[in-house]
């Protein structure tokens, strides 16, 4: 039995797998295996155990007793990757407005070793998401099964792949916590008419997955809504005031909030200033004072002063160079 999980081998290969093995000419792969998985799209690949490390190739799964990896067919399109890379940038997204960085790991291995330390099982996703990277990201070049967090979710894509077959099983067994399936609007040429488009949540609940409305790991961020994002053309209104929505829930959480993000806190500084000078200068308007450029040019260099002493200093000055003065006490 391996690491981490709970399927069995058995003496021979699953029929699926062999077959395709055979007929792609892979001498010496049928050896043992794991009960019968097939991979839909995927065509059987020979890596021996002491290449694998340096193989560099897109993999759905990896086996040491058969050194055999499946491979996407086609390998790498755009209509496979585009899904996973606006995750990531939805991902920034929230990140910001909840004040708190997610990582994206892309196709990082997700690695299962056997008794002996050895690369036993090797999967690739579309995407990985850690949540809180600081505490859960891997310290190596994979996730390992038992030993490092597991991603908090998970994306596959099924353009020509279908991982209800095979690859969910073995993510229900390692115990990950939450897989999003998604089946991209646009279909790739080849996609299977099978396949229609949606995304379906999987979360882990009593051992096993069940399917979701919505995200665990993202609070109130729906299947639907999800997958209207992965596929608009250009984030919309509404995508977006959904990911600030899920931000603000996230930020709640941890305590965080768009000003705590370094990029999006320092523009919503600026912009709360350039608000606040305009509301003083509509003050002396109001009151009759002139400003001349040199004292609205040193406003804009003041800093640590509260709202409410500009606004007292506004009210209460004779003229800007006793604004000055009282912002200066």
């Amino acid at each position: 039995m391996v690491a981490g999980t709970s399927i069995g081998y058995r003496d021979d290969m699953s029929e699926a797998i062999a077959t395709t093995a055979r007929k792609a000419g892979i001498p010496g792969a049928v050896r043992r295996h794991t009960e019968p998985l097939v991979f839909p799209g995927c065509h059987p690949v020979r890596i021996p155990r002491d290449q694998i490390d340096d193989e560099e190739i897109r993999i759905e799964y990896w086996d040491a007793d058969t050194e055999i990896a499946m491979i996407c067919d086609p390998p790498v399109s755009y209509y496979h990757e585009r899904p996973a890379s606006r995750l990531a940038r939805l991902a920034d997204r929230i990140a910001a407005a909840r004040g708190a960085p997610i990582e994206a790991g892309g196709h990082t291995d997700l690695l299962v070793r056997n008794a002996r330390g050895e690369r036993q099982r090797i999967m690739q996703a579309d995407q990985i998401l850690f949540l809180r990277p600081a505490r859960t990201a891997p310290a190596g070049n994979a996730v390992e099964v038992s030993t490092d967090a597991l991603p908090d979710v998970v994306l596959e894509v099924d353009n020509t792949t279908d991982v209800r077959r095979n690859k969910l099983k073995l993510y229900e067994s390692w115990g990950f916590p939450e897989i999003w399936v998604e089946v991209p609007e646009e279909p790739q040429p080849s996609r299977p008419a099978s396949l229609r488009p949606g995304l379906t949540i999987h979360l882990r609940e009593d051992g096993g997955f069940r399917p979701s409305a919505a995200s665990w790991a993202f609070p109130g961020w729906t299947a639907e809504e999800i997958h209207r994002a992965l596929n608009e053309p250009a984030l919309s209104a509404e995508t977006a005031e959904v990911l600030r929505r899920v931000g603000r829930v996230l930020g709640s959480t941890d305590g965080t909030g768009p000003d705590d993000d370094p990029f999006l806190g320092e523009e919503r500084r600026e912009s709360r200033q350039e608000g606040l000078h305009a509301a003083v200068f509509e003050i002396f308007t109001a009151r009759g004072v002139s400003v001349s450029r040199a004292t609205e040019a040193w406003l804009e260099d003041v800093a640590d002063v509260s709202e409410a002493a500009l606004v007292r200093a506004a009210l209460a000055c004779r003229d800007e160079a006793d604004f000055r003065r009282r912002l200066q006490r």
